[in-house]
């Protein structure tokens, strides 16, 4: 996976869209599932997860940081 460079950091050309992980498009999957995508997804060379707080009021942070 091809990087670039924002401010400091490296990160992933392609980023991860995690809202559908705790809000936004109906329930989302049970958190074993979406901590389970989430490694796949390190595994693969994602480095930019795309969140906001908005998503689930901080769930999805939290989600992330697991």
């Amino acid at each position: 996976m091809r990087n670039r460079k924002i401010a400091d950091f490296s990160v992933s050309s392609i980023r991860l869209g995690c809202m559908g992980l705790s809000f936004g498009y109906g329930p989302g999957p049970e958190e074993d599932y979406a901590i389970r995508l989430l490694n796949e997804a390190l595994d693969s060379g994602y480095t930019f997860m795309d969140t906001a707080a908005l998503y689930g009021f901080g769930m999805n942070e939290t989600l992330v940081g697991k």
